[in-house]
């Protein structure tokens, strides 16, 4: 257990008071789940109420660009074998979202906490976290998020000197450059599929050489830490080169990069890797995301890809043409403004599916699908392009507001 368990000061519990309150009139007008305005609220009345509500808590912060909610997930549900967890998994990662998920944690030990990438370090000084789990960083919401080597600058600087076990990816170079300001770091193998962020080196700007999984800076001699956990197949090599099963219902190369990270965290408070491992077979979808759901009479896989990490990612788990597939794409505050981005993604991967497309974007997506040379057609809704779409269980493949949107249309 975290070592301070001083009470809530009168204050202190006001804020959460009137952050409920908060949140439970946005869930009654029908406005989402009022995490964050209640967090807002509760924030403003008591502006370290973070903290406070951190003190009790052995906390683990998850950052990453992309897997971090599915992440949080898996370590929450691991730790639940050592004692209660209170976790942001709806994803509500800025402060106050994660301030209104810690106001519900009064009775937990263990605090596991999804933070977007930009206040990773803020969160670390409030709330003294025991392990920073760090997955990838790749470009992402150009016109919000700083550029990839930048972010990797501020969580250097940020985590320098921190107390915390630092959980980081050999495999990403971003984000060993990050971690390596830290004192005590475990070196997790969980790969790097897109590697088009880290052809140049963070510390020296230097071109990277990647000779297999290998990477290393032939000017300055930057290179790839050996890991102490390694993703093997369909198993984890724990520190003591013992190889533990990996079972989970969440589908991809990806997640079981996500539990290997997952294990490593566990095993920092004493849950043994099969335990660990064992627990997250549990897991079957997160915030919707893998829900196989049934709409006009038809079986459709709900799947969220934000950026070209993420669709690269989401295009090697899909059933095979000539599986119908449906793409997804909005512009809004929570996406990014900027579609620039679907210019890096490998759409040919498509080639052989029968696509529909839709979304706020659905005509700058046709653009980029047209260049591509795959054929598909333009829909106005959901509705029409299930009823077009050949028989067959549906890949719907979405970014985060158009993910929403679909969620709501199908009732999920």
């Amino acid at each position: 257990m975290a070592g301070n368990t001083e009470p809530l000061s009168p204050r202190a519990k006001l804020a959460v008071t009137a952050g409920k309150a908060a949140a439970a009139v946005s869930r009654a007008a029908g406005r989402g789940s009022g995490s964050v305005i209640g967090g807002r609220v509760a924030l403003k009345l008591d502006p370290d109420l973070l903290g406070r509500l951190a003190q009790h808590l052995d906390v683990i912060l998850v950052s990453a660009t992309n897997g971090k909610t599915t992440t949080t997930r898996l370590i929450a549900e691991a730790l639940r074998a050592a004692g209660p967890v209170v976790s942001n998994a709806l994803g509500a990662n800025m402060p106050a979202g994660i301030t209104s998920a810690l106001a519900g944690g009064s009775d937990a030990q263990y605090g596991v906490i999804e933070v977007d990438e930009k206040y990773l370090a803020g969160v670390a000084r409030d709330t003294t976290p025991k392990v920073i789990a760090l997955l990838n960083l790749s470009r992402d919401q150009l016109d919000r998020a700083a550029e990839t080597r930048m972010l990797a600058e501020k969580w250097r600087e940020g985590l320098s000197g921190s107390k915390a076990v630092i959980v980081a990816n050999a495999d990403d170079p971003l984000i060993v450059w990050a971690a390596s300001s830290s004192p005590n770091v475990v070196w997790v193998a969980a790969g790097q599929a897109w590697k088009d962020d880290a052809w140049s080196c963070p510390s020296c700007g230097g071109v990277m050489q990647r000779p297999g999984d290998d990477w290393f800076c032939g000017e300055c001699g930057f290179r790839r830490p050996p890991p102490s956990w390694v993703l093997h197949g369909d198993y984890v090599l724990d520190p003591h080169g013992s190889a533990w099963p990996i079972h989970l219902q969440l589908p991809g190369r990806a997640n079981k990069a996500n539990a290997t990270s997952s294990a490593a965290v566990a095993a920092v408070f004493g849950v043994p890797p099969q335990v660990a491992l064992e627990r997250m077979y549990q897991v079957q979808a997160v915030a919707g995301r893998y829900d196989v759901v049934s709409f006009l009479g038809r079986e459709l896989r709900l799947l969220l890809a934000k950026n070209p990490a993420g669709w690269l990612e989401t295009f090697s788990l899909i059933d095979p043409p000539p599986t119908p597939v449906i793409l997804s794409v909005n512009a809004r505050g929570a996406d990014g403004t900027d579609t620039s981005w679907l210019w890096d993604v490998d759409y040919t991967q498509l080639a052989g599916h029968p696509i529909f497309v839709l979304g706020d974007r659905k005509l700058d997506l046709a653009v980029r699908l047209e260049v591509a040379g795959l054929d598909f057609r333009v829909c106005e809704n959901l509705d029409e392009a299930v009823q077009q779409a050949p028989p067959g269980r549906i890949e719907v493949i979405a970014n985060y507001t158009a993910f929403q949107d679909l969620r709501r249309r199908v009732g999920n």
